[in-house]
């Protein structure tokens, strides 16, 4: 690909998501696009205030319609906390999400809805001898009645933020 992105793939080895920015820097407009490049959400951050806040658009961007979803980090995480955690707000604001690093030095993190039910959850992949793969690769599970492409966009955040 021209950009700096990255491909995620499903258990049998196939691509399933795309990520880009078309930029070999670090950009502040990500694209989320399925395996023949279909756009599925851009990503964007806006910084208020020094603090940075990602907005999802769903499916064409920006001039199409107002942000799916916001992700920031929860003013407990800034204030000090050592907790690392993140509120996702979804556009009707009776629905929302969390997003919370499961430990401060690992790429673990889980995402839960309003109920604080578990819909997704993360941890770095290991082969099947037991061996740890890189902190970039992780295996990431996914309740079925959840969309996958809302739960990708989120992890795209999340690895954006934690760079």
């Amino acid at each position: 690909m021209q950009g700096s992105g990255c491909t995620a793939f499903d258990e049998n080895g196939e691509i399933v998501y795309r990520v880009d920015n078309y930029d070999s820097k670090h950009s502040s407009e990500v694209y989320l696009m399925d395996l023949r490049g279909k756009l599925l959400f851009t990503l964007c951050e806006k910084k208020m205030c020094g603090f940075p806040s990602w907005k999802g658009y769903k499916s064409n961007g920006i001039c199409a319609s107002k942000p799916l979803f916001r992700m920031r980090k929860n003013y407990k995480s800034i204030l000090g906390n050592k907790e690392c955690s993140y509120k996702v707000t979804m556009r009707s604001a009776s629905n929302c999400y969390r997003l919370e690093g499961l430990n401060s030095k690992s790429t673990a993190f889980r995402i839960m809805d309003s109920n604080r039910r578990v819909v997704a959850k993360a941890k770095r992949k290991q082969s099947r001898s037991g061996v740890v793969l890189g902190d970039d690769v992780f295996t990431l599970a996914v309740e079925p009645h959840v969309d996958h492409s809302f739960i990708m966009a989120l992890v795209t955040v999340y690895g954006m933020i934690r760079r």
